[in-house]
């Protein structure tokens, strides 16, 4: 009796590898991230394009990467690594006394800890609030708030002046 010895394991290896690829190539780490884009009323959507027009090429050594929809009221460094949003709604823990906050040249954030990434920031004391998303690798360091500060404090004024001193 002769024997064919067939790799039947062979077609599904060659699958696998060609599926495996694929999948790579879609969360690849040049795809830009998504995010929710804001819809503040008119006066403060104003406040965000200047704020937009100000932004810099480079937040914590990051280059600029924007997620999509691209909009004006968003902008990312870092494939998703920094994102900020502009015109998003007073976030409900800013009414929490317990709320923590950091300053960072001359800009006031209220401090998210989010289970399993990184913090999220959101500006106080402003015409508009814009948020700060930052990513695991950045769960002790607000550092990249530095970088956006000089920006909003120039674009989005005082709400509240003596805050804001």
């Amino acid at each position: 009796m002769t024997s064919s010895h067939r790799p039947f394991g062979l077609p599904a290896a060659v699958a696998a590898a060609v599926l495996l690829s694929a999948a790579a190539g879609c969360s690849s780490p040049d795809a830009a991230a998504s995010v929710v884009v804001p819809s503040p009323p008119a006066e403060e959507a104003a406040l965000c394009q200047a704020l937009a027009k100000e932004l810099p090429d480079t937040v914590a050594g990051l280059a600029r990467s924007d997620p999509e929809p691209g909009s004006e009221l968003t902008a990312g460094w870092g494939d998703g690594a920094i994102v900020l949003r502009c015109g998003v709604p007073r976030p409900e823990k800013m009414s929490d006394p317990k709320s923590q906050g950091v300053s960072a040249n001359g800009v006031r954030w209220m401090l998210e800890q989010r289970a399993g990434d990184g913090p999220r920031f959101t500006s106080v004391y402003r015409r508009t609030y814009v948020e700060v998303t930052l990513d695991g690798r950045y769960a002790h360091d607000a550092g990249p708030l530095a970088d956006l500060a000089g920006p909003v404090e120039r674009t989005v004024p005082c709400a509240l002046e003596p805050e804001c001193e």
